[in-house]
Formats: C-alpha cells, structure tokens, sequence
C-alpha cells in the first residue's frame, strides 16, 4: 500500500507542479494561455475524479492523497503564476471536492459490491 501512496504522490507532484511550470516556460502567448485553459478546466479535473476513485479503495489510509493534491495545486499555480491569487484558491477547493466526493461514491460502490 506505501508504494501505492509514494507513486500516486508523485504522480500528483508532476501533474500539479511540474505541468503549470511547463506551461509557463516552454508555452508562449495564446497557446500557453489554451494550455492553462486545458490544466484548470481538463486535466487536472480528470485527475482529482481520477486520485478520488483510487483513494475510495481504501478510504483509511488513502483520505489524504485528494487533499495533498489540491494543496500541490495551490502551490505550484502560486509559485509559477502569481503568489497569493485567490482564484486559484477556488480551483483547488473545486479540486478537492471533486476528489472527495469521487472518493466516497467510490467508497460506497465499493462497500455495496462486497456484500
């Protein structure tokens, strides 16, 4: 289960860390702005309902990758976009919601089909 959480960890660190920074230094002018457009609004969706869906497995020891994730999120928009933007604080609490509640429908589906 700890491979489990460092991989997912880290998987976490390149999509929400490493794919903003990309998107800042390699990505100039209007595409650099379509890529921001698909991280906030695709991918990084994607992968919180993703991240939730894994942690709903085993909601006891895994409750805290979809929270993680939203903070990695809040803090590579913060380093590579602009410190201390709000908006970005609402992006990563839509990020956790949605994590969160994949995570418990997962979690409720999981219990339903073991019975």
């Amino acid at each position: 289960m700890k491979k489990n959480i460092i991989l997912w960890l880290a998987v976490s660190a390149v999509v929400m860390l490493a794919l903003p920074w990309i998107a800042v230094t390699f990505v100039k002018g209007d595409a650099g702005m379509a890529a921001c457009f698909v991280l906030f609004f695709a991918l990084n969706p994607l992968y919180s309902v993703i991240l939730g869906v894994f942690a709903g497995k085993d909601v006891k020891h895994l409750w805290s990758l979809p929270v993680i994730s939203a903070v990695l999120f809040l803090i590579g928009t913060w380093i590579f976009f602009d410190m201390g933007e709000m908006a970005f604080v609402l992006y990563a609490v839509v990020y956790l919601a949605l994590g969160i509640v994949t995570m418990l429908i997962s979690m409720i589906i999981r219990k339903k089909v073991q019975r």
